[in-house]
C-alpha cells in the first residue's frame, strides 16, 4: 500500500472526538504516531471529577485488554518455560478435561473455548463489585468440566486463557508485572500491571460510567490477571507500540509473531492472533486491539507497512475507541470507512436447537448478549469485520443465515410460547448458587440485592432475562437441558448448570 499519509486529516478526525469530551466530564486522549515520533495528541475532558484536572496525554489509565499482546510478548520471550503447543494441563495439573487438553496457543488466540471467568461469576449471581482472589479463582476453574465449544472450532472472546497461562508462568517464578515494567522502561514507557483493582498505582486516575443521570465512580472486584491488568498513559502506550513496530533488540520480529494468522482445526485462518486482531479497512489489513474495564476504554490500531498508528486512552465507559481509530486511520490514508448496514430484518432470532440467539436492530446485531455493528459486504451479506467477534450474515426468507464465530448458523424468528408453569421452583448449582423461577420471572439475590428479572420465551425451552450489574447490562439465555436441569448462557460463558432443588 503506497499512500501518502495525511496527518492533518487524521488529526482533524481525532480532534472531533476529543472535542466531544466536555470540560466538566471524564475524558481521554487520542495520539497519532509513526516511526519518527508522536505526530499529535488530541485531548478532552478531565482526568478526575473531584479535582477537575484536565485529561492529558500523560494521564494514567487502565488499558484493560490492550494488555493481551504485551503478555503474549512475555510468553514468546520464554520458550524454555512454555510453548504455544503445550497442553495447559502440562503446567496446571489440577485442570480437568477438556480444559486440560486445550493448548497454550488456543488459550491465547480465542479459539480454546475456555469459559470467561468473570461471566461465569455473573451467572452464579456474583456482582462485578464482588472481590475475588487469584487462588480461589484457580480452584474454581479447576472444578470445571465443560468448554464453551470444542477447542479449535470457533472464535469467541474469553479472558480465561490469559489467566491460566499467567498462573503457569508465575509457578515458574515469572511475573508479568516484572516483565512489563522492565520492557516499558526500555521503550520510554511507564507501564505497570497491578493484580487487584485496589492496588496502588502511581498516577492512576479514576474511571467513570454514566447511570443515565450522573457520572459514577467505577470499581471492580475481580482479580484482574494478565488478560487486562496493564496501566499507563496514552503516551506510554504509543511509545511501546512504536518500539514494537521498529522491532529492534529484544523486540525483533515480535510483532510479526503476535500478528501472524492462526488456524482453526479445519485449517481456516482466524483474524485473531496472539493478543492482536486484524482489522479490515478500505480493503487493507491493519493490526490492533481494544480494552474495556468498568469506567475505562482504550484502543490502538497499527499500519505495519507505514509504521504508523493511533492510540486512544480514556476514563469514561462510553468511549468507542474502535470507531475513533478507524476514522483516524481512514483519514490518514485516504481510505473509505466501512458503511453500517441495516440489510438484516429487525427482530429476535434463534437456532433450531441450542442456546444461540441474535437480535437485529438496524446495523447492530446482538449475539448471545454481545453487540456488534455490521457493515456492507459483498452482495446480500453484512459483516462485523471483527476478528474477535466475526459475523457474516444475510437474509434467507424469514431466516438469518451465514457464519458467527466461523461456524455456520441458521436462525429463525423466535416464537414466544409463554412461560410454562413447570419451570417454577428453586434451582441450585454445584457451586452453591441458587435462584428461583416464580411466575414469569427469575428471582436472584438476597435481601436488598434481590432482583426480579422477567423472562421472555424464545421457543423450544429457551428463555431470556436481563441482569443489571452496575455499569453492565447482560442478557442471559436460560436453556432447559432436561426437566430438572438447565444452563445459563452468555456469549463468553456457556456452561454454568443448575439443577432443580428437591
Amino acid at each position: 500500500m503506497s499512500i501518502t499519509a495525511n496527518w492533518e486529516a487524521a488529526r482533524a478526525a481525532a480532534g472531533k472526538f476529543a472535542a466531544s469530551w466536555d470540560a466538566d466530564q471524564p475524558g481521554g486522549a487520542v495520539i497519532g504516531f509513526d516511526e519518527n515520533g508522536i505526530r499529535f495528541a488530541e485531548v478532552g475532558g478531565v482526568e478526575n471529577l473531584s479535582t477537575m484536572a484536565p485529561f492529558t496525554a500523560d494521564t494514567v489509565v487502565r488499558y484493560a485488554s490492550v494488555t493481551k499482546h504485551a503478555f503474549c510478548t512475555m510468553v514468546l520471550s520464554h520458550p524454555d518455560a512454555i510453548s504455544l503447543d503445550d497442553r495447559l494441563g502440562l503446567h496446571l495439573p489440577e485442570l480437568q478435561e477438556p480444559l486440560a487438553s486445550v493448548i497454550v496457543g488456543r488459550a491465547l488466540d480465542m479459539s480454546g473455548g475456555l469459559p470467561d471467568t468473570r461471566e461465569c461469576l455473573s451467572l452464579l449471581g456474583l456482582s462485578v463489585y464482588t472481590e475475588t482472589k487469584a487462588g480461589p479463582l484457580m480452584e474454581f476453574l479447576a472444578r470445571q468440566t465443560r468448554l464453551n465449544y470444542e477447542a479449535g472450532t470457533e472464535i469467541s472472546y474469553s479472558n480465561t486463557g490469559y489467566r491460566l497461562v499467567e498462573t503457569a508462568l508465575e509457578r515458574k517464578g515469572l511475573f508479568f508485572s516484572d516483565f512489563i515494567r522492565s520492557a516499558g522502561a526500555k521503550t520510554d514507557a511507564v507501564l505497570d500491571a497491578p493484580d487487584l483493582w485496589n492496588d496502588a498505582v502511581a498516577g492512576l486516575v479514576p474511571g467513570y460510567w454514566h447511570d443515565g443521570e450522573k457520572w459514577q465512580l467505577s470499581a471492580a472486584g475481580l482479580h484482574i490477571s494478565a488478560s487486562g491488568s496493564m496501566t499507563g498513559s496514552a503516551t506510554s502506550l504509543a511509545n511501546w507500540l512504536r518500539a514494537l513496530l521498529a522491532g529492534e533488540g529484544s523486540l525483533a520480529g515480535v510483532l510479526d509473531q503476535l500478528a501472524a494468522p492462526r488456524a482453526l482445526s479445519d485449517g481456516r485462518e482466524s483474524g485473531y492472533g496472539l493478543g492482536l486482531r486484524r482489522t479490515l479497512l478500505g480493503g487493507h489489513g491493519f493490526t490492533g486491539h481494544g480494552g474495556s474495564h468498568p469506567g475505562y476504554k482504550s484502543y490502538f490500531l497499527l499500519d505495519r507497512q507505514s509504521k504508523s498508528g493511533f492510540v486512544i486512552a480514556s476514563n469514561r465507559e462510553d468511549t468507542n475507541g474502535n470507531k475513533i481509530a478507524q476514522e483516524a486511520m481512514a483519514a490518514l490514508l485516504g481510505l473509505a470507512p466501512p458503511v453500517p448496514s441495516a440489510a438484516l430484518t429487525d427482530g429476535l432470532y434463534v437456532t433450531e436447537t441450542g442456546p444461540f440467539w441474535i437480535e437485529v436492530k438496524g446495523s447492530t446485531v446482538t449475539w448471545l448478549d454481545a453487540d456488534e455493528t455490521v457493515y456492507e459486504d459483498d452482495g446480500e451479506f453484512v459483516s462485523s469485520f471483527s476478528a474477535s467477534s466475526p459475523m457474516r450474515l444475510k437474509m434467507d426468507g424469514p431466516a438469518v443465515v451465514g457464519e458467527i464465530g466461523h461456524p455456520a448458523r441458521r436462525l429463525l424468528p423466535a416464537v414466544d410460547t409463554g412461560i410454562p408453569a413447570s419451570l417454577a421452583g428453586r434451582w441450585l448449582s454445584d457451586e452453591g448458587a441458587c435462584f428461583e423461577i416464580a411466575g414469569d420471572a427469575v428471582v436472584m439475590g438476597v435481601g436488598p440485592v434481590r432482583h426480579r428479572m422477567p423472562l421472555k420465551a424464545l421457543g423450544n425451552g429457551r428463555f431470556l432475562f436481563t441482569l443489571k450489574d452496575g455499569p453492565w447490562t447482560k442478557r442471559v439465555c436460560l436453556r432447559l437441558l432436561s426437566e430438572n436441569r438447565l444452563e445459563l448462557v452468555l456469549s463468553r460463558a456457556r456452561m454454568i448448570e443448575y439443577s432443580r432443588a428437591g
